[in-house]
């Protein structure tokens, strides 16, 4: 199943996490080689969430990446597009809404919350999986109020060219071959890796958030730059 068919059902997308919901983070950690956890801890720093501020976890699946948000007081609204990872999510929980953390379904080319809703949002490694990064980014824009700020931690391109190409050729071959230990559907982490190369480096995406209208766009390199945070500020 390519990229590209994907981008055509995208029903078939929520469907493939859906499959995969269970053993989501597990696989995240085994894959990442425990870096997921570092990955995170990085989100949760660049976001800066207090108490009294309310944060949007898009593409958030079970959760697990919205919880940290709590530490210092901020609610935290969970969105994803796929239900069987926040029902997930939520079994682990003991309830859709537990810990400050609120779930709720949603598409993020048409997020169901008002204008100027929230004082932060983020998304981690969710962005790839849109039919239109572009529309999203104009989407969070949106729902973010004048002053708030954007955090996007998603996989990235190593800046030495030669070193790039080996790293994705390893992730073709490596992904499914591992996530058929754990899962029955390896398709997903085929679709992964074939995602990871197509995306755009860091730079690229830095002004597609300045084409969306987000302002002092900045970026910063995690593991080499095989993952990279960017971030950006609404404000007007």
């Amino acid at each position: 199943m390519t990229r590209a068919e994907l981008d055509k059902k995208p029903t078939d997308v929520a469907a493939m996490f859906d499959g995969i919901a269970g053993r989501y983070d597990l696989l995240n950690d085994v894959l990442s080689l425990g870096q997921d956890r570092i990955w995170r801890r990085a989100v949760v720093r660049a976001v800066e969430a207090y108490s009294g501020e309310l944060v949007l976890d898009l593409a958030a699946g079970t959760g697990t990446s919205s919880e940290p948000f709590t530490a210092k007081g901020a609610r935290v609204i969970a969105c994803d597009f796929s239900l069987g990872m926040l029902q997930v999510g939520a079994e682990r929980r003991g309830g859709a809404s537990r810990r400050g953390v609120t779930v709720v379904a949603g598409d993020a080319l048409r997020l169901p919350f008002a204008d100027e809703t929230f004082d932060a949002v983020t998304i981690s490694f969710g962005l790839r999986n849109v039919n239109d990064v572009d529309q999203a980014l104009r989407e969070l824009l949106r729902v973010t109020g004048v002053g708030g700020r954007l955090v996007i931690c998603e996989f990235g391109h190593i800046p030495v060219g030669v070193l790039d190409k080996a790293y994705s050729a390893c992730l073709r071959s490596a992904l499914p071959a591992v996530a058929r230990r754990f899962t029955s559907n390896a398709d997903a982490y085929a679709y992964l890796s074939e995602s990871i190369a197509d995306w755009p480096d860091q730079r690229a995406l830095a002004g597609r958030l300045q084409e969306a209208g987000w302002s002092e766009v900045a970026w910063r390199n995690l593991s080499m730059g095989a993952v990279a945070l960017h971030r950006g500020v609404r404000r007007r």
